[in-house]
């Protein structure tokens, strides 16, 4: 037990920590209570988390199993906490962040304050442009398999708190709930958890970062998590490093998917070599050989460039079949719009900053099932395709403000 109460752990603590929780929204755990159930007894409930939080009693519950199907086929587990166990983990997360912030590597992007996807898929089209060769990693299950004893070791060089590491060290062993019943856990931390991402950036950052920038320093790398791609000079050196790479994530318990993992050659107009993969993905792009127009000559030429991928552009594509666009003639227009700009808008902010065009023939998919809510809606447009495409591009050029993608194409 932890001596001293409520000079380690705030009531203000908790407080912000549950506004950061609200924010990201997200269901209940375990214990079936939403944010609704437990905003009733707001007060109360984050009294009594912020006094055994503060006592060093509080113990953790279950984490729900959430199986989520990848478009590989694949099942991604993630793990749900409840509300209450969020907060918890939000305030122990505060505290830690900033400390580890300072030893981070600048080439690591994941679930890091200011920082962003965005801004490692523009080092890495940088990168790729400037290196003929790039190490696409995969490791293997990674959340599930991070070695709690190294990752202990890890966070003792940074905790300067006995209630860190108490609550830590509870959430790594918190048992799974499933379908089955209570799995007990010794390895791993669960994807989902509020905590989660910062571990796993700390056991990166000294099983992958710092052992690449010793031992290969100039070889540089972009970071998201556990997904990262290292830009190499030659085929050799790329296989060099893989080998390496493959003996350095042994020693710290994890494993290179042998099939994800991969060399690729990033081929364009100047780079004319034959080899077998030429393309990669990475945070739901695809970088590979495309044709693009010179900005100051007008010339046309090929370049190894990003574009929305071809799972994420399935996904979407998913999604809007779910919405049944086309069946909801008792909506308005305004009422679409209401009810999907929020998310086709996060798509526009994420997907159309590399190769525009791409992402405006997944939205035409959009817009295709938008004629056929038309053509359902007014009888002048029944059974009339041609008449439907006229009318809608007459609405989007006059109303560009109702979805999102018609923003960025009509202003």
């Amino acid at each position: 037990m932890i001596e001293t109460k409520s000079q380690d752990i705030t009531k203000r603590q908790v407080w912000e920590a549950y506004k950061k929780v609200k924010a990201n929204k997200g269901s209940g755990g375990v214990d079936g209570v939403d944010f609704e159930k437990f905003e009733s007894n707001l007060e109360n409930n984050l009294y009594k988390l912020w006094n055994r939080l503060s006592s060093g009693s509080y113990m953790p519950p279950a984490v729900l199993r959430v199986e989520i199907s990848k478009s590989d086929g694949g099942i991604r587990a993630l793990g749900i906490p409840t509300i209450a166990d969020r907060v918890a983990q939000m305030v122990v997360k505060d505290y830690l962040e900033p400390k580890l912030e300072k030893i981070f590597h600048n080439d690591s992007y994941g679930y890091r304050p200011k920082k962003s996807a965005h801004q490692a898929l523009k080092e890495t089209r940088k990168r790729c442009w400037k290196y003929p060769f790039v190490l696409d990693l995969d490791i293997k299950g990674f959340f599930d398999n991070i070695d709690h004893e190294l990752m202990i070791k890890a966070l003792e060089l940074h905790i300067d708190t006995k209630w860190e590491m108490l609550y830590i060290k509870r959430w790594l062993v918190a048992p799974v709930q499933t379908k089955e019943g209570l799995l007990q856990r010794d390895k791993g931390t669960p994807q989902g958890g509020v905590i989660s991402p910062l571990l796993a950036n700390l056991f990166l950052h000294y099983a992958f970062d710092v052992w690449i920038s010793k031992n290969y320093p100039t070889i540089p790398f972009e970071r998201y998590a556990d997904d990262a791609v290292c830009h190499c000079k030659s085929q050799i050196e790329a296989e060099q490093l893989k080998e390496a790479l493959t003996k350095r994530l042994e020693e710290c318990k994890l494993e290179l998917h042998p099939d994800k993992t991969k060399i690729v050659y990033c081929k364009d107009d100047k780079r004319r070599g034959e080899y077998e993969n030429i393309s990669f993905d990475f945070l739901g792009f695809t970088f590979q050989p495309r044709v693009a127009k010179n900005s100051k000559t007008g010339q046309f030429f090929v370049g190894f460039n990003p574009a929305i991928s071809t799972k994420a552009a399935k996904r979407i594509r998913l999604v809007m079949q779910r919405w049944k666009v086309q069946l909801r003639s008792d909506l308005s227009l305004e009422d679409l719009s209401k009810r999907f700009s929020r998310v086709i808008r996060g798509w526009v902010n994420y997907y159309s900053i590399f190769a525009r065009y791409k992402f405006f023939d997944l939205m035409r998919y959009f817009d295709r099932r938008l004629e056929r809510w038309a053509k359902q809606k007014f009888k002048s447009l029944k059974r009339r395709q041609g008449r439907a495409n006229k009318w809608l591009t007459k609405i989007a050029s006059k109303e560009p403000n109702l979805f999102p993608h018609w923003q960025l194409k009509y202003q």
